[in-house]
């Protein structure tokens, strides 16, 4: 399992960055910083949320000043909602890429508000999809 903490944190740090892209609006900046937003996501998406930056600045600088976490929670969940961020910023970007630029602030903003909810109230969204995904395929068992 993984420190829940983890993932609260790193949404934190990504919840900002995606502010900026929001306050920038649809320029060229923002295009880039929302790349960068998601190509944050590729590694979590693929191995997992400790694998991303947010992931190695928790380990490095907060949990280290944390005691212990009271339970771990499986890391498939958190997996599959940087999954969500990807293709959210992903589509963003390409958006951005093939000339429509008003996309930056919306994709931005979908992902923000993800972010944000997991970072302050710890309501990860695209770990409920996960759940919700895993109880439509058990129903239909």
């Amino acid at each position: 399992g993984i420190d829940p903490r983890g993932p609260r944190v790193g949404a934190g740090f990504t919840a900002v960055l995606l502010a900026v892209v929001v306050l920038l609006g649809p320029t060229t900046p923002a295009l880039v910083l929302l790349g960068v937003v998601a190509l944050s996501f590729l590694p979590g998406a693929v191995w997992g949320p400790h694998a991303t930056w947010q992931g190695w600045l928790f380990r490095l600088v907060v949990r280290p000043r944390l005691g212990a976490p009271e339970h771990l929670e499986d890391p498939r969940p958190p997996r599959f909602a940087q999954l969500v961020g990807l293709v959210v910023t992903g589509v963003g970007v390409v958006l951005g890429l093939v000339g429509v630029l008003a996309a930056l602030p919306w994709a931005a903003g979908i992902a923000f508000l993800a972010a944000a909810l997991n970072a302050t109230v710890g309501l990860c969204v695209g770990c409920e999809l996960y759940v919700l995904g895993r109880r439509l395929r058990r129903s239909r068992a």
